[in-house]
C-alpha cells in the first residue's frame, strides 16, 4: 500500500487527483504501477488503476493477471472495478471507501451484478485515514 501512497503523491503533485495504484504478482514483486494521468493524457479512462493493470499485463506479456493483487489509494470506480474484472486479478486492496463514485462496496457493486465474470477478493479500507487526508487535502486548494 505504502507504493500506492507514492504513486498517488507523486499524481497529486502533477495535478491529477492523488489515486495510485500498484499491482504486484504472487511473490510481491511490482508489476504495474501508476497514478492517475487524466488530465495529462486528455483521457477520462487514464485511472490509476487502469494504467496499472496496463503495465502488469505488458510487463507479464499476458491480459489475465491471475496471481496478481492490486492495492489503490481509493475504492475503484465502477469502470476500473470492471478493468480489474476482466483482468482476472485475484484480489483487490483499497484504502479510503467512496460512498459516491466508488463501484465496488458502492454504486453499481461490479462484484455482485450476476454478470460479472470474476470477483476478486476485496479489502476495503485498509490505511483510509491516511487516503482520506490526502484527498481532502489535495481538494481543499482546488475549492
Amino acid at each position: 500500500m505504502a507504493l500506492a501512497f507514492t504513486q498517488a503523491e507523486a499524481a497529486g503533485a502533477r495535478g491529477e487527483v492523488p489515486i495510485g495504484a500498484v499491482v504486484v504478482d504472487s511473490h510481491g514483486v511490482v508489476v504495474g504501477a501508476a497514478g492517475n494521468e487524466v488530465e495529462a493524457l486528455n483521457d477520462p479512462t487514464a485511472h490509476a488503476e487502469v494504467l496499472a493493470i496496463r503495465r502488469a499485463a505488458a510487463k507479464i506479456g499476458a491480459p489475465r493477471l491471475v496471481d496478481c493483487d492490486m492495492y489503490v489509494v481509493l475504492e475503484p470506480c465502477a469502470m476500473c472495478a470492471t478493468a480489474a474484472s476482466f483482468a482476472r486479478l485475484r484480489r483487490i486492496i483499497y484504502a479510503a471507501y467512496d460512498p459516491k463514485g466508488g463501484g465496488i462496496d458502492h454504486g453499481p457493486r461490479i462484484f455482485s451484478q450476476p454478470t460479472c465474470h470474476h470477483r476478486p477478493d476485496v479489502v476495503g479500507g485498509v490505511e483510509a485515514a491516511r487516503a482520506e487526508a490526502l484527498l481532502k487535502a489535495f481538494f481543499a486548494v482546488r475549492r
